[in-house]
C-alpha cells in the first residue's frame, strides 16, 4: 500500500483544518444574525432554507461544535433550534456528548425568554420527543419557574402542552391549583394565588382585569368593551418595560415622554426606540436621550472601557439599512448603537466615527441613499497630525458597497497588503444582515475578518471571534475557543449573567 509523502498528508490535514475552521465561522455567523425573517435583499424563505442547512450540515459533521454553538452570543431563534436538534437527534450522540449537552441545554433555556421556551416545548411535543432526558431537561426548567401560577395565566397553552408531555404531577399545594386551572377549569370555587383567581374573576368583573398581566388583559377587556384609554391607565403598573414603550402614543396625553427609565434599557433596543421617534422629538429630547445612550453603552463595555485605543469606525445609514418589515431598521440602530458603545471602548478622546450619509449628527440619522463604504474607508484610514493612524477601524455595514461597487474591498486589500503589511491597525467588519443566498455575512474583503452581529453589546466577544476569520488560525485554536466559552457559559460567567439580569429587572420594577 502507497502512503502520500509527508508534506502531503500535512497538507491535507492542514487543509482539513482551515475548511474544519471556516464551516463553524459560517455557522457561528449565521446563528448569530439570521432569523428565518426577511431582510432587505432576501425573502424569508430564502432564510429559512439556508438555516436549515447549515443547521444539518453543523449538527451532523461537527455535532460538539454544534453543541458549544449555545455558549456563544447567538440568538434566541436559532438557540432554539440547537436545543431542539440535539433533543431529537439524541442518539447519535455519545454518553458523554449527551452528558455535556444537557448542561448546555439547560443553561441555554435559563436564559431564553419564557415564551420562546414554551414555543420550544411545543415543538418538542409535536416531534414525538419524549426521552427520559427530554422529560427531565423540560421538568427541571418548569421547576425552577418563579412563579408556575403567574406563567399559568400569561402562557397557559405552553405550560398545559409541557405539563402533559411529560406528565408533570400537580398533586398538593400551589401546584394542586395550577393542574386545576389548567385541565379542570371552573371546579374550584376560588383559587389561593391571586393571579389565577383574578383570572377567574375577570370573567365577569372588570375590577380584576387591570390585576392580570397585560397580554392576558387585553383580551378580558375587548370581551367588556372597556375603553381603550381607560383601559390603558388601569392596566400601566402591571406593564413590562417593552410594553409601556409600545403603548405611550395611545396612553399619552400632550407630552409623548415615557413613563420608564431609559438608562436601563439595553443599548440595542434603546437606539431602535430612539430611531422610532420623529426627528422633531429627538431634538427636543437630545439631552436625555443621548445620555441614555451613552448610559447604556458604558454598561455594554464594562471592564473594556477605554481599552481600544484609537478607534475609526465606517457606520452605514444607506438606505438597505431600513431592513424590512419583520426588522424595521434593525441593522441601522446596529449601528448607532455600535457608535455609541466604540466611543466609550476607544481610548478617551480618541473615537472618530463616519457615517456613510456623511452626516455628522448621530441621533439625527436615517435610512437614505447609496452606500459609498470605500470612500468612508479612505476617509477612516486617513493618516492624522503626525501621520498617525487608528489601532483599529470597525465597520459596520451589510456589506453591499455600491458606490461605486467594489471600492471598500480594494481599499482595505492596498491597505493590508501595501501600506500596512506590519497590521499596525486591526480591522474588522461586523454585518448585522444574513445574506441566506450565501450562507453567509457578505464580506467586503479575503483578507478583513467578518463576523455577524445581532446586538451591538456583542460586539467585544464578535470582534474576538473575527480573529479566526483570518485564515492565520486552525480549527485547534477555534476549539480551544469554544471550550474556553463553554466553561465560562456553565461556570462563573452563566452565574455572574444571571445576576445581572436579575439586577436589571429589579432596577425596571
Amino acid at each position: 500500500m502507497n502512503t502520500p509523502p509527508e508534506p502531503l498528508a500535512d497538507l491535507r490535514e492542514t487543509l482539513a483544518d482551515l475548511v474544519a475552521a471556516e464551516d463553524v465561522l459560517l455557522f457561528a455567523n449565521a446563528a448569530i444574525t439570521a432569523t428565518g425573517q426577511r431582510e432587505f435583499r432576501s425573502g424569508a424563505l430564502d432564510q429559512q432554507l439556508s438555516l436549515d442547512f447549515l443547521h444539518t450540515y453543523v449538527r451532523v459533521n461537527y455535532r460538539r461544535v454544534y453543541a458549544a454553538s449555545l455558549a456563544l452570543d447567538i440568538n434566541d431563534h436559532n438557540a432554539a433550534r440547537i436545543v431542539l436538534g440535539l433533543l431529537e437527534t439524541a442518539g447519535e450522540a455519545s454518553a458523554d456528548e449527551r452528558r455535556t449537552e444537557g448542561r448546555l441545554i439547560a443553561a441555554r433555556l435559563a436564559l431564553l425568554p419564557p415564551q420562546r421556551v414554551y414555543r420550544l416545548f411545543g415543538e418538542v411535543r409535536r416531534a414525538g420527543i419524549n426521552n427520559r432526558r427530554t422529560r427531565a431537561i423540560m421538568r427541571n426548567w418548569l421547576a425552577a419557574r418563579p412563579d408556575l401560577g403567574h406563567d399559568a395565566v400569561k402562557y397557559r397553552s405552553g405550560v398545559k402542552t409541557a405539563a402533559r408531555h411529560i406528565h408533570l404531577r400537580c398533586a398538593e399545594g400551589a401546584g394542586a391549583e395550577v393542574g386545576a386551572f389548567l385541565f379542570r377549569p371552573g371546579k374550584l370555587p376560588r383559587y389561593e394565588h391571586p393571579l389565577l383567581d383574578a383570572w377567574r374573576r375577570a370573567h365577569y368583573e372588570q375590577g380584576a382585569v387591570a390585576e392580570l398581566p397585560f397580554t392576558v388583559a387585553e383580551g378580558f377587556a375587548a370581551r367588556h368593551g372597556m375603553k381603550r384609554e381607560a383601559f390603558l391607565k388601569r392596566a400601566a403598573p402591571r406593564m413590562t418595560r417593552l410594553e409601556r414603550l409600545r403603548t405611550l402614543e395611545q396612553r399619552a396625553v400632550g407630552d409623548r415622554r415615557p413613563d420608564v427609565d431609559l438608562t436601563v434599557m439595553p443599548l440595542t433596543r434603546l437606539a431602535l426606540y430612539v430611531l422610532a421617534l420623529p426627528f422633531e422629538e429627538r431634538v427636543a429630547r437630545r439631552t436625555e436621550l443621548t445620555g441614555a445612550l451613552r448610559t447604556a453603552a458604558r454598561r455594554a463595555a464594562g471592564r473594556h472601557a477605554g481599552s481600544w485605543g484609537r478607534v475609526h469606525a465606517v457606520l452605514d445609514d444607506s438606505f438597505s439599512s431600513s431592513g424590512s418589515g419583520q426588522k424595521r431598521r434593525r441593522p441601522l440602530a446596529v449601528a448607532l448603537a455600535c457608535h455609541h458603545l466604540l466611543e466609550v471602548l476607544a481610548a478617551p478622546g480618541a473615537y472618530r466615527g463616519l457615517w456613510t450619509s456623511g452626516r455628522g449628527d448621530a441621533l439625527l440619522v436615517r435610512p437614505w441613499g447609496p452606500t459609498p463604504l470605500g470612500m468612508r474607508v479612505l476617509d477612516a484610514l486617513e493618516p492624522g497630525p503626525g501621520g498617525v493612524v487608528p489601532d483599529r477601524l470597525v465597520i459596520v455595514s451589510d456589506g453591499w458597497d455600491n458606490a461605486p461597487a467594489g471600492l471598500a474591498g480594494d481599499v482595505l486589500r492596498v491597505w493590508r497588503t501595501r501600506l500596512d503589511p506590519a497590521r499596525r491597525t486591526a480591522v474588522v467588519h461586523v454585518n448585522p444582515v444574513y445574506d441566506g443566498g450565501g450562507f453567509d455575512v457578505r464580506r467586503l474583503a479575503a483578507g478583513v475578518p467578518t463576523a455577524g452581529i445581532r446586538d451591538a453589546e456583542d460586539l467585544p466577544a464578535l470582534v474576538e471571534i473575527a480573529r479566526f476569520a483570518e485564515g492565520r488560525t486552525g480549527a485547534a485554536e477555534l476549539h480551544a475557543y469554544l471550550g474556553r466559552r463553554v466553561a465560562l457559559f456553565l461556570g462563573e460567567g452563566h452565574r455572574q449573567e444571571e445576576q445581572e439580569k436579575q439586577e436589571e429587572e429589579e432596577a425596571v420594577s
